[in-house]
């Protein structure tokens, strides 16, 4: 006997984990292919990409600059050094009795530089600038803020993913809840052929049946497009053809002897929360930001390079500049101080919003609560229902059999039965939805 009730429980534990195997791969599925998904990632590729761009700015920029400058025409200046040398060197020739001083012609150069090159490399470094500091830290901030989307994202998506399977489950029961009560129906006809084949009942009411076989063809219609439409969406989550088949696991099917466990982390650790303090962060680097604008700014660049003409290059040509800038700031129009203001502004936004964001999450859970434990009220009444209507529907049965009872009331009988089968049916899986939703709040 104990090995036959270990064995039960072994079944009954495993087929739950199989189920819950099987939603989990579904689950994977979608956070893997989600078409939302993927772009939240890329925009986390993105702020990644910029935090480098951030942190390259504390490293020196080199640059090789090169110019080249042939001209003609413009102003000139003319320097008369034959017309004061010459003199000078015939009279030395005199003196001398030699050729030695020769004569010179004035000199007449133009400004323009012509056949000039100048080549050089330029390196630049940052040695003071709060803004860069700050810049980091703010573009360090937006990836572990993108990082948080994405947690989000995926938490909602997992939730949407098994709220969609739940809802595709109900839609798949309510469908075969419809079939089933055909096969009732069926049998009624058939009781009913032969009950009119011997004179026992009238040719009508093979009439009435086959308006009820039709009335629930339409039922079964219905149900059907239900079911695709949930399938689709389903499927459309999951990023797959929209009629590509999924499992229907009856696991989650089965009458409920209680309520499932509920797991949460509570409100402060909600993505929505962390998301918050994760702004409010930034907001206050970018505070600073503003403030370290008023700070000096203090730079170093150095110059290797040669410049010439002709391009000629030697120890004449060749050049090293060093240079250092200091930038303090004075007036600007009272701009940063707008800024700063309009930082505090935002700021004190957030602080507020996240406040109201947590009462309204404490809402949201209670909200949650409450109709976890409808949905599993619900389900009781309806189950209870469904026992009474069972009996009842058997009794009418055998009732009419013996000709003690009408067949408007086997039809009551039966459409009372597969309405509480179809509304259990949702109220099972209104649990499971409403346990998602309440696990997402928590």
């Amino acid at each position: 006997m104990k090995k036959i009730v270990f064995y039960i429980v072994f079944m009954v534990f495993s087929s739950q984990i199989f189920a819950q195997n099987h939603l989990d791969t579904l689950v994977q599925s979608a956070l893997k292919s989600n078409e939302g998904l993927k772009q939240q990632r890329f925009l986390l590729e993105k702020n990644i990409h910029a935090l480098a761009e951030a942190k390259g700015l504390f490293m020196p920029s080199v640059n090789w600059l090169t110019s080249y400058t042939a001209a003609a025409g413009g102003r000139r200046i003319s320097l008369p050094v034959g017309d004061l040398m010459n003199p000078v060197y015939s009279t030395l020739n005199q003196i001398t009795q030699s050729n030695r001083f020769p004569q010179i012609q004035n000199v007449s150069e133009q400004f323009f530089p012509n056949n000039f090159y100048d080549a050089r490399f330029k390196v630049q470094q940052a040695l003071i600038n709060a803004e860069i500091h700050y810049n980091r830290k703010i573009k360090n901030g937006q990836v572990d803020l993108q990082k948080i989307e994405i947690e989000l994202y995926q938490k909602e998506l997992t939730k949407e993913v098994k709220t969609a399977y739940f809802r595709y489950l109900q839609a798949s029961q309510a469908v075969k809840i419809y079939q089933n009560a055909t096969q009732l129906l069926d049998e009624n006809k058939r009781i009913n052929e032969s009950l009119v084949r011997n004179d026992m009942a009238t040719p009508s009411v093979l009439i009435k049946i086959q308006g009820e076989r039709e009335k629930l063809n339409a039922q079964i219609l219905q149900a059907q497009n239900q079911e695709r439409n949930a399938l689709a969406y389903l499927n459309f989550l999951l990023n797959q053809p929209y009629e590509t088949a999924v499992r229907v696991d009856s696991s989650f099917l089965k009458n409920l002897s209680q309520m499932p466990e509920i797991q949460g982390l509570g409100v402060e650790k909600r993505e929505e929360i962390q998301k918050l303090k994760m702004v409010k962060t930034l907001q206050t680097h970018f505070l600073a930001m503003q403030k370290a604008a008023y700070l000096p700014k203090l730079g170093a660049s150095l110059d290797l390079g040669s410049q010439g003409f002709n391009w000629q290059f030697n120890n004449q040509t060749r050049y090293v500049l060093l240079g250092v800038s200091l930038e303090v700031p004075i007036f600007n129009g009272f701009r940063n101080q707008s800024k700063i203001r309009q930082a505090q502004a935002d700021l004190s936004a957030t602080e507020a919003q996240t406040a109201q964001i947590q009462n309204q999450l404490q809402i949201q859970i209670q909200i949650a609560e409450n109709n976890y434990q409808t949905a599993w009220q619900v389900y009781q009444s309806y189950q209870k229902q469904v026992e009474a209507y069972q009996r009842d529907y058997q009794d009418v049965m055998k009732r009419y059999r013996q000709g003690q009872a009408m067949m408007i009331e086997v039809f009551e009988a039966r459409n009372n039965l597969t309405t509480a089968q179809v509304q259990q049916s949702i109220s099972l899986s209104d649990i499971w939805i409403k346990k998602t939703e309440l696990e997402r709040v928590k």
